[in-house]
């Protein structure tokens, strides 16, 4: 378990189910809470994203993690702070160890609108690799629970999902 204290700055590394660095970044580590990890994070540079499409530099987030879950979740803020959308990742569990979280992506992501309409991506991508990286039955019945724990999440519109439970489930414990 890490040391690291609200306030301070982490590195998140993104990894392929093969080891390989995909994406690393600076954040703030703002929240803790079991758990749940909440980190604050700004695009450094400008980034063209498959689904999402241009990220403008400055862009900010909200991210949660949960150290003992096969996902985490990214609130895009628009510049007025308020959601522009969710973007929920499925992976193993994040390992936080120092001044660092990492994760390893397994492929399957949801796109969740403000009004939390939501589509679930990259299924194809997931089943592809699921064969080219040998991921285990276990690896693959986890990473499916965590698809249908998040769309139920976003239906019953538990944290983080809709505006007015973001600061209060946070500040009451729930996770």
């Amino acid at each position: 378990m890490s040391k690291a204290n609200i306030g301070d700055r982490i590195t998140v590394r993104v990894l392929k189910y093969d080891g390989t660095e995909y994406r690393r970044w600076s954040a703030g580590l703002t929240g803790r809470e079991g758990s749940l990890l909440i980190l604050d994070a700004e695009f450094e540079d400008e980034v063209q994203h498959e689904s999402l499409g241009n990220i403008p530099q400055g862009t900010q987030t909200i991210e949660y993690y949960w150290l003992d879950h096969w996902y985490n979740i990214f609130r895009f803020l628009k510049n007025d702070g308020t959601t522009r959308l969710y973007y929920c990742n499925v992976s193993l569990p994040p390992i936080f160890e120092g001044a660092e979280l990492q994760y390893t992506d397994l492929d399957i992501d949801i796109l969740v609108q403000p009004d939390l309409s939501y589509q679930v991506l990259d299924v194809e991508e997931f089943e592809a690799n699921s064969a080219r990286y040998g991921y285990s039955g276990e690896i693959q019945r986890n990473a499916r629970a965590a698809v249908d724990e998040l769309t139920s999440m976003i239906g019953t519109r538990q944290f983080p999902f809709g505006e007015n439970t973001l600061k209060s489930s946070v500040s009451s414990g729930v996770n």
